[in-house]
This record gives C-alpha cells, structure tokens and sequence, in this order.
C-alpha cells in the first residue's frame, strides 16, 4: 500500500554534499523512493533490483503497470549485468550518443530484474548517465536504478519542484530540491530489430540523427 502520511526528507541543492549522496544512495540501495533531477526531468528512482520498491513507485505514481520503467545505469559493468548481449547496431547506437538522453531497449538476463520493471516483457529499457547527481547516487549505491518521471501519471512531467513537492510529498522518502528544469523532453526510446532501428518515443535524440546510424523502421513502435 502507498504510504501517504510518511515524511519525506527535503534536501535543496546546496545541501547535497558528499554526506548528503551517500545517506541517499544508501537508502535507494535499501529500496526508499528518491525524487532526484536526472539528464531529462525529474526521476522518481529505487534500486531496480527489488521489486516491492518498484511495486511502490507504479502506486505512488498511479502509473498503469503494463508500462515498463526506464532503468539508469552509470557504467558499462551494469549493462552486461542486465542484457544478455549488445549487437553491432546497438554497440554503435551506444558509441554515438551515451551518455546522451537515448533508452536503448535490450533484450534481458532472465532472472536478474524483477518482471515488474519490464512490465513482464523479455526486453528492458536502459540508459547510461555519466554526470550530475543521479551518476552520483548510481555509483554510491552501486546498483541500477529505476527512474521514471516524477509526476502523478497522466499530469504534466516532472520539471516544476512545486508541482512535484505538492503532488508527492509525503509519499516517497527524499526529495532533492535542484530548483526547476528548463526542458520537459524527455529521452529517446529505440530497439534494434533486424538491423533496423525502431523509435519506440523519439524525444531528445531526433529520427534524423538516427537514420545516420541505421535504417529507420518504416513505422515508429508504440508502447
């Protein structure tokens, strides 16, 4: 159940020293709820490796549970925990634009991540980070973490903090204050399919910079 009376530990940006991201990602690493601004808008994030702290952010959210969560990993080390293999395409897509705002979706390890990051899917959608806090907190609680905005689903995407403070306070475990965030794009979805290159949502990393990479899929995925 979403624990609604619960208090939320505020942090504002000059407050987040290196004591400061440690107690986070150590409470991330035990499966507390963090509000953090990640390299598109602000992340709703837990550790990716346990379920029940994922099953909170789709309540917490609201969010409809057929909808998979984008997973933040801040090193290579983790993807080769996560994926069972990174094709030629995909190795280039990686190469070109990470740590830039692309998810690349990859087919899973079976019996690493719980089924409920993925939606119950064979694939999972990944994207590396390499700066701001959210790598910080990565590379401190030294796991994956899930990160899907922070808004109440179906609301505007989490850029405003006032929007964020008024719509999740209380429900999650720490807010880190960073002031708002002048974009709401978010980052582009694709998966590799037979040597073409599905969008699945294209966001900040536009069709025609990857159509360089590979041929386009005729018709842009949903889901």
């Amino acid at each position: 159940m979403e624990r609604r009376n619960k208090m939320t530990k505020y942090l504002k940006e000059e407050d987040i020293n290196q004591t400061a991201i440690l107690e986070v990602a150590q409470a991330i690493q035990e499966g507390k709820l963090v509000i953090f601004p990640t390299d598109t808008v602000y992340g709703i994030g837990t550790n990716a490796y346990n379920a029940s702290a994922c099953l909170r952010i789709y309540e917490v959210k609201g969010r409809p549970k057929q909808k998979p969560l984008i997973v933040l990993i801040s090193n290579l080390s983790m993807l080769n925990e996560l994926v069972e293999v990174v094709s030629p395409i995909e190795k280039k897509l990686m190469d070109t634009f990470w740590p830039r705002s692309l998810t690349i979706k990859y087919k899973k390890k079976k019996g690493i991540l719980p089924d409920i990051v993925s939606a119950g899917d064979d694939y999972v959608r990944i994207r590396l980070v390499k700066d701001g806090i959210i790598f910080k907190l990565i590379e401190a609680a030294k796991v994956p973490v899930v990160a899907p905005s922070a808004n109440l689903s179906g609301s505007l995407t989490g850029t405003k903090i006032e929007n964020i403070v008024c719509e999740l306070g209380g429900k999650v475990d720490y807010i880190l204050d960073c002031g708002n965030i002048e974009s709401d794009e978010v980052s582009t979805i694709v998966q590799v399919e037979k040597e073409e290159i599905a969008i699945i949502r294209e966001g900040k990393v536009k069709k025609e910079e990857l159509e360089k990479i590979a041929p386009l899929k005729e018709k842009t995925m949903q889901g």
